[in-house]
């Protein structure tokens, strides 16, 4: 057996480890309030992880690569602000042109943090930490530059708001949207040359560039990626909720990074899939759903993100040893035969 293959069968387990977490949440919580699991309550744990998943699936990307984002709450903020500032503008605006506006912000905060980390060779921990508060300063500085500090949903044209509300045969758009960048980014992570190479890049920088990988380019590639998809989550999040201001999106880097790691995905690059992530998403957020439930104090679902966290790079790290230490014995055993 093969590292790689050992992660692969590892990491897919997690996979099944979440969805079998997953109905344990839902029982626990239909058990005390047999509402949880009604098609409302179904309907609305699908749209709670559905802006969640968007940006867990573009953070997949970068932590694939060893890379990571702490902005993408900043960057989401910015978003969605822009989307409320352009229809105070112009209410007829085209909705698509809001939404490729939100997409193509997040692209260029994306890139900057990108160009920092590929090209300056900047860490990305510390690059995403300091733009987290350069963006967020950006979107208080807008906001508080403005007539407007806080965009309501009657300042929103309806058909927009559907966009966030509305649902089709039940399922509703946001979460139809998250399965449609779910299924696009999955089959290129397996299917396209630059989807595999970021797995390369994650399990060896220096092999991957001496290979002739263009590192650099693909880094950058998947900062632009994320950010995109952080930038539409903005624009989504702002159509669900309908109301915006400079305070959206604060926190939920933790939410998303746990999201990512809880789902499978290797935090020391190279390992982990896309859909892994969006079903850790779920589960967290079904989790913070069913908290309240289960009589669980409010000031505790932060926490249990963290906590998450935490035990899921703890688990990754003990899966890394016990698998060395496996490899380097059968290397043994075969070296004596």
């Amino acid at each position: 057996m093969t590292r790689a293959s050992a992660r692969e069968s590892a990491f897919a387990g997690r996979e099944l480890g979440i969805v079998v977490a997953f109905v344990a949440v839902v029982a626990a919580a239909t058990i005390t309030r047999p509402t949880f699991l009604s098609g409302q309550g179904i309907h609305d744990l699908l749209l709670n992880a559905s802006i969640i998943a968007l940006l867990a699936i573009g953070q997949a990307l970068l932590v694939i690569t060893r890379n990571i984002d702490l902005s993408v709450g900043s960057v989401m903020g910015l978003s969605a602000y822009l989307s409320g500032q352009l229809f105070l503008v112009d209410k007829d605006l085209p909705i698509v042109v809001v939404v490729l506006a939100g997409i193509a912000l997040g692209a260029v905060c994306g890139a900057v943090n990108g160009a920092l980390v590929a090209i300056a060779k900047v860490p990305a921990l510390v690059v995403t930490l300091g733009t987290l508060y350069v963006f967020r300063g950006i979107d208080y500085a807008w906001a508080s530059g403005t007539d407007t500090t806080q965009i309501n949903a009657y300042q929103m044209p309806s058909g927009f708001l559907s966009l966030g509300s509305g649902s089709v045969l039940g399922v509703p758009n946001l979460s139809l949207i998250a399965l449609v960048v779910l299924a696009i980014a999955a089959y290129g992570l397996h299917n396209f040359r630059a989807g595999r190479e970021l797995y390369a890049i994650g399990s060896n920088p220096d092999a991957a560039r001496l290979a002739g990988i263009p590192t650099g380019r693909r880094v950058f590639g998947a900062f632009v990626i994320s950010g995109a998809l952080v930038g539409l989550g903005g624009v989504m999040h702002a159509a669900y909720f309908g109301t915006i201001n400079a305070s959206v999106g604060n926190g939920r880097e933790l939410a998303v990074v746990a999201a990512v790691v809880v789902g499978g995905v290797a935090i020391f690059g190279g390992s982990g899939t896309v859909v892994g992530a969006a079903l850790g998403a779920l589960l967290l957020t079904t989790i913070t759903s069913a908290l309240p439930i289960l009589g669980v104090p409010a000031f505790w679902q932060r926490a249990v993100d963290g906590a998450a966290l935490l035990v899921a790079i703890s688990l990754d790290r003990a899966f890394m040893v016990r698998l060395a230490q496996r490899l380097r014995a059968e290397r043994a055993v075969r070296r004596a035969g």
